[in-house]
Formats: C-alpha cells, structure tokens, sequence
C-alpha cells in the first residue's frame, strides 16, 4: 500500500529564500557585474531569510516530508533559532568582507554565491528529522568553505589551508556516513525519532558489536566538524590559512552547524547511556587542550583557533551528563549546550570583526604583537574587541558569556556531574589567561611594535558594534534563547 508524503511550503520558506540567495546573486553578478549589487543581493537575501524564519518559527511547529509519523523535515523554535543564527553569521561575515572585496583578490561574485550556498545548508540543517537531510545539510554548509578558504587568489597559506579543511573534512563526511549506514543495517530507520525509540524499545541491539560501531562512528564523524578534540588538529592552521572574514565563518557557522548536528543525533537517535561517557571524555579533553595550548600562542588567528576548540568543549560538557540526568534534566542538558553555542558565535564574530577592523586590508590576522596599542589609536574599535574577548572569557559586563557558562555549569550539577562542572570552572580561570593578556594588550603602550596599517573601515565598524550589541542584548535576555533551544 502506497502513502502519500506531505509537503508544506510554508516550512520550507526560509529554505526558499536561502536557496533563492544563491541563485539571485549569480544572476545579479551575471547581468549587472558590479560589486555593490552583488553585495547588497546577498545581503538582501540573508535578511529575507532571517525574517522568514522568525515568522515561520513564531507560529506552532510545521513538519513536512512525512510518511506516517515519521518526517525529514521539521520547523520549530530551535530550527528558527538555527537558521535566523546562520543567516545572521552570513550578513555579519559579508559585512566584515568587505575589505577583502575591494582589493580585486577575491572575486566577489563567486565569494557571495559561496556564501549564500552555505547558509542554505546551515538552514536546512536546524530543521533536520532524518540522518539523509542531516548529513546532507552539513555538508551543504561545510563544502562552499573549502573553495571559500582557497579563494584568495596568489596565496600559497590560503590553497594549504582549503586542501587540509577538504582532506580532513572528507574523511569526517565518510565516517558519518558509514555509522549512518550501520545504524540503518540495525534498525532499519532513518528517521531521527524512529531511531531513538527503537533502540529503547529493543535494548539487545544495544548489546551488538555493530550498534557500538555505528554510534562510534557518527559521533567521531561529527566531532570533526565541531573541531573537538581529538579530530581538532585541522582547526588552527585552517583558520590561520583562510581569510580572516572565512576564519570568522568557519569559527561561527562552521561550528554552530555541527554543534546543531551533534545534538539533534544525541538527543533523538542515539542511546544516552553509550553517547553520554563519550561525550563527556570528549568535552573534558577538548576544553584541556584548547586553553593550554591556547595560551602558548602568539598568532592572533591560532589564538582565537584555539581558544574557539576549548570553547567547544564547554558546549559540549553539558551532553556528558545525559548518562546519569533524569528526562528533565536531559532536556537542560540540550538547551545549555544549544543555548551556550548561540552566545559563543556571537562573541567570537565579534572579536573577529574586531581583528578585521584592526588590520589592513586583505591581511591575515598577524600576530598579537601587531595589535599592540591598538584600541590606543582606534579607541571604539578596540573597546568593541576587548569587550567580546571578556565576554568569551564569562566575565562581566559580558554577560552573555557569564550567563552562558552559568548556564552549562548549572546543567552539570543537575545531572550529577559535578566532576566535569569543576573540570569547567578550572579550564574557565585558565582561559582567563590568554583573553586577558589579549585585552590588555590592546591597551598597552605601543613602544617600538609595528604600527596598525589602515583606518578600519566603516562597514567592518559597524559589523563589530552589531555583534557586540546582540550579545550584550542576548545576554539580558537568557531565558528567551533557553527556552528557544530547548523547543
């Protein structure tokens, strides 16, 4: 007997438009060929997107793609959260490229549609229901950066940096896929939720050798896009390699991508009591050997790489506990590690458009040195860049990033994992180090370092008070995000 799947066109709106995004800006660059409305089609595209996925998710959930019970597709106010985020990162990070734009290395058409492509994975991704949309969607976000890394024409550092992301990248997509196919050879599903509730129905396939090799897998393979460690290696000379607006995407929507993945597996299909203990050794080493090797740094790129891998770690601490949390409890855990991913972009696309701000045009991001005295010359600039490395380090008046470790450490104690709430707060004083030795020297008398080249451009500017104004905003207002990332 046949069934019949239904489609509902209203859930794939900001889909539409994203996709849209990319096909209006080749058109525009074909016809017009002029750098401003190509920009400003992008930019048009990515607000468009924001729009429609607030509206969308302001109303009940839509599912669509369904046969039966069972659907591929689902829109609610976590996947509105995720695809107003992601297009959010888009327009800030086109904001930021800018500079990169205008110097005639980068062509901008290809960069924009690029650009665009990847933000249609990111808002389908949020929506996923099944492992086929999943894996496909994050590879949607994850392909256009490899090009987008190796973009800059007559760079040797940025064609390393694409081969190393597309290598690394490659084998993580294989290692998904082949858990996926494992996991469908055991229970015969791949719909996300049909997934879950057969391997607690059926506990002996939890007792095969398969099973284990198939959760194994999906979890290794997703680790890597989130740069955790140990599949983290790639992160700090990609970033480092690519150009800084491309570094900021890849340490923000990158890492929200396949932050989102990770839990929409962990929290609907996987079994919490072998995905939990993983997680948890995960979250402990990826926070440890972030901020100590972070703190070694002097390359201002490779500093906030590395910090941003140990700020994965925090995000994923709160899935440790899922083994031992009560169902309530389980739901905390998915909202803070959700809800701390949120702050953690908006920050770190903060203190990236404050580094964009600071250095010359086209330039990669130097070393910190080059920075010396820098908020001296550019005061507003600078105090914008100081103000999300404190929010990254949970001090205040950053309360976005306060409330976000807060928040992750209250979900740990919770759960009774209150020896990786304390593995958190350690690893949140060690970073205190590095985010304000970094602060501090902004403010530093310059003596004889290199002077910063340029007056930071307007847009670049603006870009940074945009982003330091959302998580100063966000931050006041916790409850909102929590409950959004908990729907």
């Amino acid at each position: 007997m046949s069934m019949v799947q239904s489609v509902d066109s209203v859930a794939l709106l900001p889909a539409y438009l994203a996709a849209g995004t990319a096909v209006l800006v080749l058109l525009v660059d074909l016809v017009l060929a002029r750098r401003a409305a190509t920009v400003g089609a992008a930019a048009t595209g990515a607000l468009a997107t924001i729009v429609a996925a607030v509206a969308v998710g302001a109303g009940e959930e839509r599912r669509t793609f369904c046969v039966g019970a069972d659907c591929s597709y689902v829109f609610g106010g976590r996947a509105a959260l995720v695809a107003a985020l992601v297009a959010l990162l888009a327009l800030g990070v086109l904001a930021l490229s800018g500079p990169l734009l205008r110097d005639g290395t980068t062509p901008v058409g290809e960069f924009c549609f690029l650009l665009a492509c990847s933000m249609t994975g990111g808002v389908v991704l949020g929506a996923a229901g099944d492992l086929i949309t999943l894996i496909v969607a994050v590879e949607a976000l994850t392909l256009p950066l490899y090009v987008l890394v190796g973009l800059r024409r007559g760079s040797l550092a940025s064609a390393e940096a694409a081969v190393t992301f597309f290598v690394v990248s490659v084998v993580a997509t294989t290692l998904t896929l082949l858990g996926a196919a494992l996991l469908y050879a055991v229970t015969g599903s791949l719909h996300l939720e049909r997934l879950g509730t057969i391997l607690a129905d059926r506990s002996e396939l939890l007792d095969l050798p398969l099973t284990t090799v198939a959760v194994t897998l999906v979890l290794g393979g997703l680790a890597f896009k989130v740069a955790a460690v140990p599949f983290h290696a790639w992160a700090p000379a990609t970033y480092d390699g690519a150009p800084l607006p491309v570094a900021a995407y890849l340490s923000t929507a990158s890492k929200l991508g396949g932050v989102v993945a990770l839990l929409a597996v962990v929290q609907h299909a996987l079994p919490n009591d072998v995905a939990g203990p993983v997680l948890a050794l995960v979250a402990a080493l990826t926070m440890t050997v972030g901020n100590l090797v972070a703190l070694r740094q002097r390359r201002t790129v490779r500093l906030l790489a590395w910090s941003s891998v140990a700020q994965a770690g925090y995000i994923l601490a709160p899935l440790g506990a899922l083994a031992l949390a009560d169902p309530d409890a389980r739901s905390g855990a998915y909202a803070a590690a959700l809800a701390y991913a949120v702050f953690f972009v908006l920050l770190e696309l903060a203190a990236f458009a404050g580094v964009v701000a600071l250095r010359p045009a086209g330039a990669d991001g130097g070393h910190l040195d080059d920075l010396r005295g820098a908020a001296r010359r550019h005061p507003w600039v600078g105090a914008g860049l100081a103000f999300a490395l404190i929010g990254l380090a949970g001090l205040p008046p950053g309360l976005a990033g306060l409330f976000a470790k807060v928040t992750v450490v209250r979900s740990l104690l919770g759960g009774d994992a209150g020896w990786l709430a304390l593995l958190v707060a350690v690893n949140a004083v060690i970073g205190l180090a590095y985010y304000l030795r970094f602060a501090a020297l902004l403010y530093a008398p310059t003596g004889d370092a290199p002077a910063v080249a340029g007056r930071p451009a307007r847009v670049v500017a603006a870009a940074l008070a945009v982003a330091t104004l959302i998580a100063v905003v966000v931050g006041f207002a916790p409850q909102l995000v929590l409950d959004l990332a908990g729907s």
